[in-house]
């Protein structure tokens, strides 16, 4: 019916489906056998996500992509499978999260954790569930992960497991105005102590997420920073009203210019590991459907991976060894 539908007929050609769904479902419930079996319940799943009842036509019809949920049915065969947009790119399915090991001094490096999830999960959910299990599997004591992963609640639960998370990049723009951290800001109790310039504020206060300081009408008035600083014009004094979460993330920022060719190599690797699993062990379509079975298939493909890189330091080893006896160069090992 929609094989070769144009463009114009999209619309009614779809609720002509719609409308022969709902009439399939109305017999099948006079079925009891049938009524009860997978292939109703995913019809009616389907007709309650994809379509809604018209009081005027008294037919069903296509629901706005913006009223669809995006934990809606994405296929008849696999129903944990979701949808999701990230950018530009429309994906469904599931999003695979890994770990490894990234220390110089390790002869190979090793994944060490892995997580299949629904794609609607974000990075940051993932991190913030999969970190203390990392830790308590590995023991490590840096993690580097990029700013899709940053969120206030990751740096909380990294301190509480002595872990420190190093953000390769953050998300959003940088601030147009002065960083956050020129201003003097108590570490514990957050309260703005002292302005870029110095000036200290007639009286500060934390409330309602934010940190509040009133600074003098005529300290500000005058300052070669106004036009940069986060103040803003009042009838008695200048007031500067700064987020909490903002003071964390110019913390980051600040980590991140320091360390930024670093932490990026030492996160790079892992794009090559998830490269590998794609091309040589076909991660990028699966051949089973189910949260379960994928979770299955990729931890077996993990442990291939790791299989590989350990067969293959000990051949090298192997093959040293033999050059080392023999008292001439060690043979290259060819990939």
């Amino acid at each position: 019916m929609i094989h070769k539908t144009k463009p114009s007929e999209g619309e009614s050609r779809l609720e002509m489906l719609l409308n022969l769904c709902q009439e399939t479902k109305e017999t099948i419930e006079n079925i009891s056998e049938l009524k009860n079996s997978d292939a109703y319940r995913i019809l009616e799943r389907f007709l309650s996500e994809q379509a809604y009842y018209d009081e005027q036509t008294k037919k069903l019809k296509a629901k706005d992509s913006k009223s669809i949920p995006s934990d809606s049915l994405q296929s008849a065969y696999d129903e944990d499978a979701t949808y999701r947009k990230k950018g530009n790119k429309a994906e469904s399915g599931y999003v695979l999260n890994l770990s490894e090991t990234c220390a110089k001094e390790n002869s190979f490096q090793l994944i060490t954790d892995y997580t299949v999830e629904k794609n609607i999960k974000s990075d940051v959910e993932l991190l913030k569930e999969r970190l203390p299990i990392i830790k308590q599997n590995t023991k490590c004591q840096e993690v580097y992960v990029d700013g899709g992963y940053y969120s206030k609640e990751v740096v909380q639960i990294a301190k509480e497991n002595c872990v420190e998370v190093h953000f390769t990049d953050l998300n959003g723009r940088k601030p147009v105005r002065m960083s956050v951290s020129e201003y003097e800001i108590d570490e514990e109790t957050k309260v703005i102590k002292k302005c870029p310039r110095g000036i200290i504020p007639i009286h500060a206060s934390v409330k309602k997420g934010q940190t509040v300081a009133h600074f003098p009408k005529e300290a500000c008035a005058k300052c070669e920073l106004k036009n940069q600083c986060y103040c803003k014009e009042q009838k008695k004094d200048y007031v500067v009203r700064v987020n909490l979460k903002s003071i964390e993330a110019a913390k980051q920022r600040e980590k991140i210019e320091c360390r930024c060719e670093g932490n990026k190599s030492k996160r790079a690797a892992i794009e090559g590991t998830n490269s590998a699993l794609k091309r040589g062990h076909g991660l990028s379509k699966l051949r089973v459907r189910g949260l379960v079975k994928c979770r299955v298939n990729v931890g077996l493909k993990v442990l291939a991976q790791n299989f590989k890189r350990f067969a293959r330091y000990m051949l090298e080893r192997a093959k040293k060894a033999i050059g080392e006896r023999q008292g001439g160069s060690a043979p290259v090992l060819v990939q």
